[in-house]
């Protein structure tokens, strides 16, 4: 990680305090990056949805890092904050981070309209995958904030910069 990063990635230092969860989490991680029944774009649309809805910044941050790296869209991927406002996105990228932000809500608010759209649109294995990365990503950004980890920056190597939004305050352990 610090040759890929430079340094060990914040949630990796936390929640290192206990190794068998910091394992089982980034193998857990590494899992869900090797699915690909659904389009890189459409998941890196979803998480950082998550990221943006839930208020955690640092997965915010490294997801529009590693949305540079996948080589995605950057211009759409940066307005992922403010999707509803921005006129970039297609029909399908707003179903999909609406689904992600009605997985995200207390209770959930997906709708069988919605679903219904989406299953038209991916077919079963993509919104088998998509949901299930979703609910990845509520476990990533959830813990994540309640440690109160923030960006770390990774984003600023990006040609174009992220929209801003403000994270939420959690307990830092370290």
């Amino acid at each position: 990680m610090i040759k890929q990063f430079g340094a060990i990635p914040e949630p990796v230092e936390v929640v290192w305090h206990n190794p068998n969860v910091a394992t089982v989490s980034l193998e857990m991680g590494r899992k869900v990056a090797e699915w690909n029944a659904c389009d890189e774009h459409l998941k890196s649309f979803a998480h950082m949805a998550v990221a943006a809805m839930v208020g955690c910044s640092w997965c915010l941050d490294f997801g529009y890092f590693q949305a540079q790296h996948k080589g995605l869209d950057l211009a759409k991927a940066s307005q992922v904050p403010r999707w509803r406002e921005s006129g970039v996105f297609t029909p399908l990228e707003r179903d999909v981070m609406e689904y992600a932000e009605a997985m995200s809500t207390t209770p959930i608010t997906v709708t069988d309209e919605l679903s219904a759209r989406l299953l038209e649109q991916l077919g079963p294995a993509a919104l088998v995958e998509l949901t299930a990365l979703i609910g990845f990503a509520n476990l990533s950004t959830r813990v994540n904030t309640a440690h109160g980890i923030t960006s770390e920056g990774y984003s600023d190597a990006c040609e174009i910069p992220l929209t801003k939004r403000p994270g939420k305050a959690g307990v830092v352990l370290k």
